[in-house]
């Protein structure tokens, strides 16, 4: 039985967003935590909000 890689967050800085999409698409969290961290620049609002939503919707991992 193959086992599916399912989005789940990881342990992690604040609320392992980062490292649970980083997890997810196979690549280092670092880049993710990058993104979010250019989105927050122009004032806050475009890197907060979608981080927000993630840690809402997204499961935490067991």
């Amino acid at each position: 039985m193959t086992e599916t890689n399912k989005l789940r967050r990881q342990r992690g800085i604040v609320a392992g967003v980062c490292g649970g999409l980083g997890a997810f698409f196979g690549i280092r969290a670092f880049w993710f935590r990058l993104l979010f961290l250019v989105l927050l620049i122009p004032g806050g609002l475009p890197g907060l909000v979608p981080y927000l939503i993630l840690w809402v919707i997204i499961p935490r991992k067991r």
